[in-house]
């Protein structure tokens, strides 16, 4: 008897970084790209927060919101669960990215009972602060983070993990990021089990 198979989950990729050549948004392309190759049953999606405007509930109009604020809720709302790529900026999170959290936790949180992993690349911890900061975030939004594996890469530490073109080259940073997919697919079809029950 035939294994049945999993069921495909979607994943909203959101970088904290606007920067073209940001090492955060190449780490989900590599996310992108290894679970299109290599995770059987997910697919990755990047969703661009830039176009957000800064959060204003003047701009709120009768329980609705700017179409483009409107067009980004709902890719989260469709989303099974989300990746974060986190820069870090004053030990924080970066302004864009809670921004976009913000615009997304409006009535209704659409974040709410998400599965959800972090990754972050940087000098020094890797961008480690940002992430312990996005996990007291989420607390409040009910996303759900799963606590291992871990990913903090510091992007100035031989080897080089990236070529001139930022695609991730270093093998062992590219399986460990394969093991966050893989840890986050598990979780989220674990939560899904729980909800159906």
């Amino acid at each position: 008897m035939e294994a049945a198979a999993k069921p495909v989950i979607k994943v909203a990729a959101l970088c904290g970084s606007l920067r073209k050549g940001s090492y955060n948004r190449s780490l989900l392309r590599s996310a992108i790209q290894i679970g299109n190759e290599s995770v059987n049953g997910m697919h990755i999606e990047y969703i661009d927060i830039a176009p957000l405007p800064m959060l204003n509930t003047d701009l709120e109009a009768g329980g609705t919101y700017p179409l483009v604020v409107e067009a980004f809720r709902q890719k989260i709302l469709e989303a099974d669960s989300v990746l974060f790529a986190s820069p870090e900026y004053n030990y924080s999170v970066t302004g864009p990215l809670k921004n976009a959290i913000d615009w997304a936790s409006r009535p209704p949180n659409v974040w709410a009972d998400k599965a959800a992993a972090i990754v972050s690349a940087g000098g020094g911890f890797g961008g480690g602060r940002s992430q312990y900061h996005l996990r007291q975030i989420g607390v409040y939004l009910d996303l759900h983070f799963i606590n291992k594996p871990e990913f903090f890469l510091n992007v100035f530490q031989p080897p080089a993990k990236f070529d001139s073109d930022g695609a991730l080259t270093d093998v062992a940073t590219q399986e460990k990021l394969k093991e966050v997919l893989l840890a986050l697919q598990a979780f989220t079809l674990r939560l899904q089990e729980c909800s159906d029950t």
